[in-house]
């Protein structure tokens, strides 16, 4: 901690010094760890005044839920059903997580209180037609990531509750034997189905509800859990993300059979993860994954890291920010600048106003400096 705090103090001034209070606080709560009781109780009220934070007060619900359903249809045969994207389950929990809201707030102790109960879920999801089956059917597909259980359980993680309850640590072995399973296989082919006379509008290879496989979803539950952590693990998924970079296509598809229908998995880890680089935005949740992995504990023994931690550490400018080319298509469309609300399909945003000076700098700056420390394997969450 104090090495990445010393040998980039230019950093840690920049963002003291321009950052707002979500920033302000997870540097000073997680990397400095110099924030006192009062001082976390101010940064905290600042933060409860930021407008994201407001609106997503206004879509809390008697029960506790918050927002309508979670990944869910946000209209139906035109019927608006979330005023903001925000107003999605899976949006709001993301919020409060990436403002680090404290696990006892009575938002966040409330939402994760309602995703546990069965009967304040079975009424959540059934404002909508589609929703009833898919809330009926919710753990098929939970070996891969690829249902509204494995949604359920990952939220709860990032809301800083994985590891309190039975059916939390076991779905952590679960998403820890999708990487096992992937770092014994020498191609995607060895792990799929393939039937070349299905008459699919995209016939794909796909893998059946039971497979394990690793997604996003079960990178983040481990990402934000620590029952299952010990070296023999750790070790274990940094093979397996070495593995993937070293026998996986850049352009693997794959779906996942799922009650008799196939469907596009979640972010499955199918294609080569790419290294940090200041010129390249790879994916629309670039920088989040990686942080991610580095959240793992598996330091620089996954390749991804150490080359993202020689970028990162090369693409700091002398006064300690992290700067990005968004100039060419392909960048610009990917851009975090067009980040509005949190999603699954973007990386995090921090800053609330990207219209004050630096803030956007403040966002890029805070990934870098975070990212490096996390990348330091005593740093792991």
């Amino acid at each position: 901690m104090k090495s990445i705090v010393s040998t980039h103090a230019k950093s840690v001034d920049f963002l003291l010094e321009n950052a707002g209070p979500v920033i302000r606080y997870r540097l000073r709560r997680d990397i400095l760890q110099d924030l006192t009781p009062g001082e976390e109780e101010r940064l905290l009220e600042q933060i409860y005044q930021l407008p994201p934070f407001v609106l997503l007060q206004s879509y809390v619900k008697p029960d506790g839920y918050i927002g309508s359903g979670m990944h869910s249809w946000d209209n139906w045969r035109g019927q608006v059903l979330h005023a903001t994207p925000l107003q999605d389950g899976e949006s709001a929990a993301r919020l409060l997580s990436y403002y680090r809201i404290p696990r006892r707030h009575p938002m966040v102790a409330g939402f994760v209180a309602a995703m546990r109960d069965e009967e304040i879920l079975r009424a959540e999801f059934s404002y909508i037609p589609p929703e009833i089956p898919r809330f009926e059917k919710r753990f098929v597909g939970l070996n891969n990531g690829n249902c509204l259980q494995a949604l359920l359980y990952t939220m709860q993680a990032m809301l800083g509750y994985g590891d309190d309850y039975e059916d939390l640590r076991d779905f952590q072995q679960i998403c820890l034997k999708g990487f096992e399973r992937v770092a014994q296989a020498r191609s995607l082919e060895e792990l799929t189905k393939y039937d070349a006379g299905a008459k699919r509008k995209y016939n794909h290879p796909y893998i059946e509800a039971e497979d394990y496989f690793p997604d996003v979803y079960t990178l983040a539950t481990l990402a934000y859990t620590g029952s299952w952590r010990g070296e023999s693990s750790t070790a274990m998924l940094a093979r397996a993300l070495n593995h993937i970079n070293a026998v996986m296509r850049p352009d693997n598809e794959m779906q996942v059979r799922l009650c008799g229908k196939y469907v596009g998995p979640c972010f499955a880890l199918i294609r080569p993860i790419r290294a940090f680089r200041p010129d390249l935005i790879d994916t629309i949740a670039y920088r989040r994954i990686l942080s991610e992995i580095a959240m793992l504990g598996v330091g620089q023994r996954a390749d991804v890291i150490r080359e993202s931690v020689a970028n990162v550490e090369e693409a700091l400018d002398e006064e300690g920010v992290l700067r990005m080319d968004f100039n060419t298509l392909h960048n610009k469309r990917y851009s975090p600048k067009r980040i509005e609300y949190p999603s699954p399909y973007g990386d995090v945003r921090l800053e609330a106003d990207y219209g004050k000076k630096n803030a956007f700098l403040c966002d890029l700056t805070f990934w870098a400096l975070e990212f490096l420390w996390l990348a330091e394997e005593k740093c792991a969450i």
